[in-house]
C-alpha cells in the first residue's frame, strides 16, 4: 500500500487509503467503524476484546474509497488465541497509510494508552487521535484529557468524539477522506466489509452470547457456522451453528434452565442475521464443550482465527 498524502477533493484520479483504527480493549473500535460505515460490520460488547479478527469496513464516495480496519485491542497474549489476535494487529501496522488512535475521555489516559501510542508513532505512520465517549464526560474532565492525548505524540489532528451519539463523526471522516492519496479501489462499490456472510452470522451469534452471559463466559466461547443455505422455496435461510465453551459449567449457563438462555441468544441472533440478509432465517443452535479450544492451532484455524 502506498503512503498517503494530502491530495485536491476534486482531483479526477481515484483516491484510497487503509486506516488501522487501534486503542486499548473496549475504547469504542467497533462501534466507531459501524457508526462511520453506516451499517453494522463489527459486533459490539462492552465486554473488552470482543474483535477477535481483522476486519474491513469499507467507506465510499464519489472518487475515492477508505478502508477501516478495525483491528482486536492491544493486549498481553496469553494464549494462542490472543497471540494470534496480537500479531494481527502488529502486522496490520506495517500494512496502512493512516493510524487512528482512539481513546476513551471517561478513563483519562493511562498507561495502557501510552504503550499503544509509542507503537502506533513509533510506526512513522501519520496518526489522526480520536477521544472517544465524550458523551460521558463534562468540559472539565474533556479538556485536561485532550491536553494529555496530545502529549502522546506527534499527531495530525485531534476529534473529541462520540462513536455511540456520532458526535464530530462528519468532521474526522472528512479528515480521512482528506489525506488520500491516488490509488485502486480495493473493494467493490456497495461492498461494507471483507468478511463473508457466514462469518459476520457467527459472529452475530456470539454478540448475543456476550450480551446475556455473566463474565465467566465471554473469553471462553466461540462459534462455528456449520450450514447456511438459502430454501429453494420462499425467502428462508437455514443456520445450523455450534456454539464452543471450555468447560461443562459454561455449557450449562449458555443453555440455561430448561433451554432459556439459548432460546433468547437465538431470538436476539436471529433477528440481527435477518437484518444482514434481508431474509427469515430459521436458526439451530447447539453447544459443546472443547476444552483449552483457545491454545488448539486446529481448531483456531478452523474458526479463522
Amino acid at each position: 500500500m502506498s503512503n498517503t498524502v494530502n491530495a485536491g477533493i476534486g482531483s479526477d484520479v481515484f483516491r484510497s487509503c487503509f486506516v488501522a483504527v487501534i486503542g486499548r480493549p473496549n475504547v469504542g473500535k467497533s462501534t466507531l467503524v459501524n457508526a462511520l460505515v453506516g451499517e453494522k460490520v463489527a459486533i459490539v460488547s462492552r465486554v473488552p476484546q470482543t474483535t477477535r479478527h481483522r476486519i474491513a469496513g469499507v467507506l465510499n464516495g464519489s472518487g475515492w474509497q477508505v478502508v477501516l480496519l478495525d483491528l482486536p485491542g492491544f493486549q498481553k497474549p496469553r494464549d494462542l488465541l490472543t497471540e494470534r489476535m496480537q500479531t494481527a494487529v502488529n502486522t496490520t501496522f506495517r500494512e496502512v497509510d493512516l493510524i487512528l488512535l482512539m481513546l476513551n475521555a471517561a478513563e483519562g489516559v493511562g498507561a495502557g494508552d501510552r504503550f499503544v501510542a509509542e507503537a502506533a508513532f513509533g510506526t512513522g505512520t501519520p496518526v489522526i487521535i480520536a477521544v472517544n465517549k465524550t458523551d460521558l464526560v463534562g468540559p472539565d474532565q474533556l479538556l485536561p484529557m485532550i491536553e494529555q492525548a496530545g502529549e502522546l505524540g506527534d499527531y495530525q489532528e485531534i476529534f473529541p468524539i462520540s462513536a455511540r451519539k456520532g458526535w464530530s463523526l462528519g468532521e474526522l471522516k472528512a479528515a480521512i477522506v482528506a489525506r488520500m492519496a491516488e490509488g485502486p479501489q480495493y473493494f467493490p462499490e456497495g461492498a461494507v466489509s471483507d468478511q463473508p456472510e457466514r462469518v459476520v452470522a457467527g459472529e452475530l451469534i456470539r454478540e448475543q452470547a456476550l450480551r446475556l452471559t455473566r463474565e465467566e463466559i465471554p473469553h471462553a466461547v466461540a462459534v462455528n457456522v456449520t450450514r447456511m443455505e438459502q430454501r429453494e422455496k420462499g425467502d428462508l435461510v437455514d443456520i445450523e451453528a455450534v456454539i464452543i465453551v471450555e468447560r461443562e459449567s459454561q455449557k450449562g449457563i449458555l443453555i440455561g434452565k430448561k433451554g432459556k438462555m439459548i432460546k433468547d441468544i437465538g431470538s436476539g441472533a436471529r433477528a440481527e442475521i435477518e437484518s444482514l440478509l434481508g431474509s427469515r432465517v430459521f436458526l439451530n443452535l447447539t453447544v459443546r464443550v472443547k476444552k483449552k479450544w483457545r491454545q488448539n492451532e486446529r481448531m483456531l484455524g478452523d474458526l479463522g482465527l
